[in-house]
């Protein structure tokens, strides 16, 4: 699916749109003050590679998105386990 740009996602998570370059991560840590969150990305047995610092009120938008978008998958995919269903499971 190619966007306005015609720029493909595929592309895009390739580093040939122009948004910059994407990574994938699989592993995942959140830190916060009053301040600020920070989000940091990485792989599973690799260091951190991406960190990004957020407001509150960001972080808020963010988990919002990202809960609707889980919310959509689900629907589409059906439920996926919690990580702690698959730990105990």
């Amino acid at each position: 699916m190619a966007n306005d740009e015609g720029v493909t996602r595929r592309e895009r998570a390739q580093g040939g749109g122009k948004k910059g370059d994407a990574r994938y991560a699989n592993s995942f840590q959140i830190g916060h003050n009053a301040f600020e969150f920070l989000l940091e990305f990485g792989q599973h047995e690799a260091r951190i590679h991406t960190r990004i610092y957020v407001s509150p009120q960001h972080a808020r938008m963010f988990a919002d998105l990202l809960s609707e978008s889980l919310r959509k998958y689900e629907a589409a995919f059906g439920p996926m386990p919690s990580i702690h269903e698959r730990l105990e499971g």
